[in-house]
């Protein structure tokens, strides 16, 4: 007999600057898929840099795959791009410290310059492209 245990589900609010962002993204990246997509293959590459950072001191972080890549896949039947990578990605700590919150991320910064005209590609620059994700 098996028993399936279901996580208990968390939820955390957005502080309220983070709604503008993420509507903001929601209506400008969707709709500039180059943005979209260079945002996605950034944060695959942080994902590399974070575990080839890691294994510097954890060399078993490496032990299920050795190759450190970013794979690009298309899907033409489903019309889905599949991008894969091999790093590591945020832990939960990572996301309640830095998604919902502004005064960790450039967010303030991002919304200022958007705010004043600056171009939406240049999110990367901001620290927040993981928004995109």
């Amino acid at each position: 007999m098996s028993v399936n245990v279901q996580p208990e589900k968390e939820e955390f609010a957005f502080q309220a600057e983070i709604n503008q962002l993420m509507s903001l993204i929601v209506n400008t990246f969707y709709s500039n898929k180059e943005i979209f997509l260079r945002e996605l293959i950034s944060n695959a590459s942080d994902a590399i840099d974070k575990i080839r950072y890691q294994s510097l001191t954890d060399a078993s972080l490496l032990e299920t795959e050795k190759e450190l890549k970013i794979e690009i896949i298309p899907d033409k039947a489903n019309k889905k791009l599949v991008i894969r990578d091999t790093g590591i990605g945020m832990t939960k700590a990572d996301l309640v410290n830095n998604l919902g919150t502004i005064a960790r991320s450039g967010t303030k910064n991002f919304m200022q310059a958007i705010q004043d005209g600056a171009d939406i590609s240049m999110i990367g620059q901001f620290g927040v492209g993981f928004y995109s994700a």
